[in-house]
């Protein structure tokens, strides 16, 4: 009977002590998910969403703009047209990467309306719907010039934006777009304001 009670008592203790063991293996495992998903979420900070946000729609309408011009045909002037297939394929694919940097932060790919003041703010230099009738609208002879003087306007906002970004965004990859995007769009304004300077 002790014997018995004994070898019980033993697989008792057993089965505890594996079940404490479990647990403590279950906890440091979620412990170390929890704070691996939490070193994941903060290679970002606010500032990079509120860049990412606010380039790709800048982003999407100077492809607009350049689309417009190019589809007005062989009368565009030929450097101009150069410069809006250039920008194009530039900014393509960083609308693609941006898109997945909001997907994988779990963040939508436009602001919130409680973030309207700052998207106006980080727009600065969006064309307007007018801007943007008015480019449609002009012949092939004086779109190449109107174009111009758009996107200048439109560069150079998004210089700012991507500045505000190196200076005080988190994300490796956000500061490296950022970075990127002065460098080519500092080089296209002289280029920009060049052309302009000799129609």
């Amino acid at each position: 009977m002790h014997t018995t009670t004994r070898t019980l008592a033993a697989v008792a203790a057993l089965t505890i002590g594996l079940t404490l063991a479990g647990c403590s293996t279950s906890n440091a495992g979620s412990s170390d998910s929890s704070s691996s998903s939490t070193s994941a979420e903060s290679t970002h900070n606010d500032q990079d969403v509120t860049f990412t946000q606010g380039m790709l729609p800048h982003h999407q309408q100077a492809i607009e703009m350049s689309d417009m011009l190019l589809d007005k045909g062989s009368d565009v002037d030929p450097n101009v047209a150069t410069l809006a297939k250039q920008i194009k394929a530039e900014q393509a694919p960083e609308i693609k990467t941006m898109t997945s940097w909001l997907k994988a932060w779990g963040e939508p790919t436009t602001m919130s309306s409680m973030s309207g003041m700052d998207h106006s703010s980080m727009s600065g230099g969006m064309m307007s719907d007018d801007d943007m009738d008015a480019l449609e609208q002009a012949s092939a002879a004086d779109a190449g010039k109107l174009y111009l003087e758009q996107m200048v306007q439109h560069h150079t906002s998004a210089v700012d934006m991507a500045t505000t970004e190196v200076d005080k965004g988190k994300n490796n990859e956000a500061i490296a777009l950022a970075k990127s995007i002065v460098s080519s769009q500092t080089e296209q304004i002289t280029q920009m304001k060049e052309l302009l300077s000799s129609m």
